[in-house]
């Protein structure tokens, strides 16, 4: 498919600042130039050529602008082609601190401020829904180049992905892949974003002068498309992927000011944004036969999105104020020289090979048919072109041997698959012939291989070849040997009967050999037998196990020894785990708060259940009233335009439909009325039961706080002290750390629904997904602190050990 070039697409994101300089940085009216001026530096001396002017044409500058606008002049007819079949591009290029991740990524604590990738996400899972006659399958893949080297940010364990074998790029027909990188199905939009989500809390981020949340590497993040037609059974289907490139930002060490594994990284970035540039240019200039995609790795990955099969398109992040014009007029020149690089974007069309067997079956059966009927028009007899039987081979193969003997002079062709099989029974009842000729000539000669020179060394020290290498006949027990000998020593009269039996011999065997006397137990002293050879093998894997048994037994002994050990290492004395300890506490001394707890938690989470209802109901009634309002002011600008009837009261005439609208509008605010006081009135107490819970939760975690420290962190000397007559009055005793029962993630995404759903109900899967990866790494955490608790399960004790006695008598 020939595809037409197409020009890569270069848009300016100016990031607002409260310091514009205006008098060096100036946007058109079509917003799509930008004009910079620097001012000759006069230090330099009076003689000074360095340009001061530049203008810059792009496809668009987005000054001051949101994020959806942002994503629709952006991505958003990018990913429509992407549906349909073609690849796709973006990349976000740019000084650090420009605002490139947010522009990609956003923020997950705001709906209304995610970026390209997640609203990406969101469109290509509706077009799903609207493409009901296709069937969509979607896989995602996220990726990190860090220092030259590629991270899977979606693998199982991140932790160990260092351990094992790097990823690497490889390129074949498809186009460049990284091998070893991990591709995840996304049935769901929310699947989608909890991997985009789980990914990027595993990029590598630091912080500098400039910007305290730095990428410090270059990010992929891949959107796979499949579509198959669900109504058509054609072989073909579609593929086509987007990539959602976030690069590092170009770094002046002068200004970050990093240093160490910092410094480290800043090299790495700005090497490999160098060679992105270099590609760039080699790119744009058409003569270029070489173009350097191997420099670096971010190169190579994105070989096929630089001038390749895609639609690409730059995002060029600028920072607007003064002490960056610089680093602005270098990423402007960037976006400009992409421009110039041209793409061929084509429909990626592939087969499914088992949908075009089916279809081949489908068509065979059909022609199959068509010559049934062609043949019954034409009066011909009915043939059958399903393969043959048993039967029909059997009549065959007996046709064939009468035709060999002579009975009959003709056979009865009728179809293609009797031909062939004639064939293959002239050809098996000639192997048959050859192979009873081979027999009879072995049960009286041995064949011997003229290749197989240890069993024709044997022959010539028994005196039975010459010098030649000939073999000659010798005299058997019943007569003599058919041999073939030098010209020289045949005698005269046997010429004839040496040249028959070289007739007869020659085209019986199917190996290149010849016929002599030697003995086959001569022949097997000569070389062992194979099965020799195979019973010799298997006594070699056979005595292998038994040399191997002794390491395998201390092996399985080492195991079985090591084991105890592992279970006498655990100290029985330490403290219990918090979350352990709570559940007994609320159990025993605390069930009376806790019972308490319980039940105003249900009567809240009964209020909030209420109060969501009716929040429910009066959005309802908020848009029927509003569609009520339209309609209304439809029929008023009819009747404006139509002329307007008066009574002789000077009243204005309306038709009856106008009237019913105007009734049904006033018993739906009446309704709206009653609706919000009752929501106002559960707000109301929604908020004293919320209070009420609070207090309760305070109140349990301060009980439980004093009955844990007083149980199991106190040492014995102070036991005595903590008696009745003691100095320490009992809930005195101070706290390291204070286990909070904080609002938990169930009840803040609830609190969350019932403010942000009502007006935004497309963003329940983006919520979903940034809950679910919260709950996941809070976990974690809680796993991690544990595990070291469990390594040091004295350290809480010794702490207070070792503080010094006024402390303690303080207390």
């Amino acid at each position: 498919m020939c595809a037409s070039p197409k020009r890569v697409s270069a848009f300016a994101r100016v990031k607002p600042t409260a310091d514009f300089p205006q008098d060096m940085i100036k946007f058109g009216a079509d917003n799509k130039t930008i004009e910079m001026y620097i001012e000759r530096d006069r230090s330099k001396g009076v003689v000074n050529n360095k340009q001061t002017d530049w203008s810059f044409k792009l496809d668009g500058v987005l000054q001051n602008t949101p994020q959806d606008v942002v994503y629709d002049a952006v991505a958003r007819d990018l990913v429509s082609q992407a549906l349909d079949g073609y690849n796709g591009t973006i990349l976000c290029y740019g000084q650090t601190g420009a605002g490139k991740t947010f522009t990609m990524t956003g923020t997950t604590g705001n709906y209304k401020h995610r970026g390209v990738i997640p609203r990406a996400i969101q469109q290509v899972f509706k077009s799903m829904e609207e493409h009901g006659s296709q069937f969509i399958t979607i896989r995602i893949s996220y990726l990190e180049i860090h220092n030259e080297t590629i991270f899977d940010l979606l693998a199982s364990t991140p932790s160990s992905v260092a351990n094992d074998t790097p990823l690497s790029i490889v390129e074949g027909p498809q186009g460049v892949s990284v091998k070893g990188l991990t591709v995840h199905a996304a049935p769901h939009e929310e699947v989608a974003l909890n991997l985009l989500f789980e990914g990027d809390t595993n990029r590598c981020v630091g912080q500098h002068a400039l910007n305290r949340h730095s990428s410090r590497s270059h990010c992929i993040f891949t959107i796979y498309i499949e579509c198959h037609s669900r109504i058509l059974s054609d072989t073909r289907y579609v593929t086509s992927k987007i990539n959602l490139v976030d690069l590092a930002g170009s770094e002046r060490l002068a200004k970050t000011k990093s240093e160490g594994r910092g410094l480290k990284e800043a090299t790495y970035i700005n090497r490999s944004l160098s060679y992105l540039e270099q590609v760039v240019i080699a790119l744009s200039d058409h003569n270029r036969e070489h173009i350097p995609f191997r420099q670096s790795k971010l190169t190579y990955t994105l070989k096929d999105s630089l001038g390749g099969n895609c639609n690409t398109v730059l995002v060029a992040n600028i920072c607007s104020e003064a002490i960056h014009i610089v680093e602005t007029l270098s990423t402007l020149r960037f976006a400009t020289r992409m421009k110039w690089v041209t793409t061929e974007p084509i429909v990626n069309e592939k087969i499914n090979s088992e949908r075009m067997v089916k279809n081949l079956e489908k068509e065979v059966l059909y022609l199959k048919d068509e010559l049934a009927m062609h043949n019954s028009l034409l009066n011909r007899p009915p043939v059958s072109y399903e393969p043959l039987n048993e039967i029909q081979v059997a009549e065959i193969n007996s046709q064939v041997r009468r035709y060999l003997e002579g009975t009959i002079d003709e056979l009865d062709i009728v179809s293609i698959r009797q031909i062939h099989e004639v064939f293959n029974q002239f050809k098996m009842i000639l192997g048959q012939q050859e192979q009873e000729v081979e027999a009879r000539l072995r049960s009286k000669y041995t064949l011997i291989d003229k290749n197989d020179f240890a069993t024709l060394s044997v022959v010539q020290k028994a005196g039975l070849v010459d010098a030649e290498g000939h073999l000659v006949g010798e005299v058997d027990g019943q007569g003599f040997g058919i041999g073939v000998a030098p010209f020289s020593s045949k005698p005269g009269g046997k010429k004839t009967k040496a040249k028959r039996g070289k007739e007869a011999v020659s085209p019986t065997t199917r190996k290149e050999g010849i016929a002599s006397p030697v003995s086959g137990k001569d022949l097997d002293s000569v070389s062992p037998s194979r099965s020799q050879v195979v019973a010799t093998t298997k006594d070699l894997d056979a005595r292998d196990p038994l040399l191997r048994e002794p390491d395998a037994v201390s092996f399985e002994t080492n195991r079985s020894e090591s084991a105890p050990k592992e279970d006498s290492s655990t100290r029985p004395s330490s403290p219990p785990a918090k979350a352990t300890a709570f559940e007994d506490f609320k159990n025993e001394r605390g069930s009376e708060i806790s019972r308490i707890f319980k039940e105003n938690k249900t009567i809240l989470n009964d209020r909030k259940k209420k109060m969501s209802e009716v929040a429910q109901r009066v959005n309802m009634l908020k848009q029927e009233m509003d569609m009520i309002r339209q309609a209304l002011e439809a029929q008023k600008f009819d009747r404006e335009q139509q002329g307007e009837y008066q009574n002789e009261e000077g009243q204005i005439i309306i038709d009856e439909e106008e009237f019913l609208l105007i009734m049904k509008l006033k018993d739906l605010k009446k309704q709206y009325r009653e609706d919000y006081n009752d929501l106002q009135n559960l707000r109301s107490e929604v908020q004293y039961c919320q209070h009420l819970v609070d207090q309760c939760r305070s109140r349990l975690v301060t009980e439980f706080e004093i009955w844990y420290n007083e149980s199991f962190l106190i040492p014995e000397e102070v036991q005595e002290a903590l008696r009745p007559g003691g100095s320490i009055r009992l809930g005195m005793i101070p706290i390291n750390r204070v286990l909070t029962l904080d609002e938990d993630e169930q009840e803040r995404f609830d609190r969350m629904q019932q403010e942000v759903l009502p007006f935004c109900p497309d963003s329940v899967s983006f919520y979903n997904a940034k809950a679910k990866v919260d709950r996941k790494h809070k976990y974690s955490r809680a796993m991690s602190a544990l595990e070291q608790m469990r390594t040091k399960p004295g350290s809480v004790q010794a702490a207070v050990k070792n503080k010094p006695p006024s402390v303690l008598s303080t207390m």
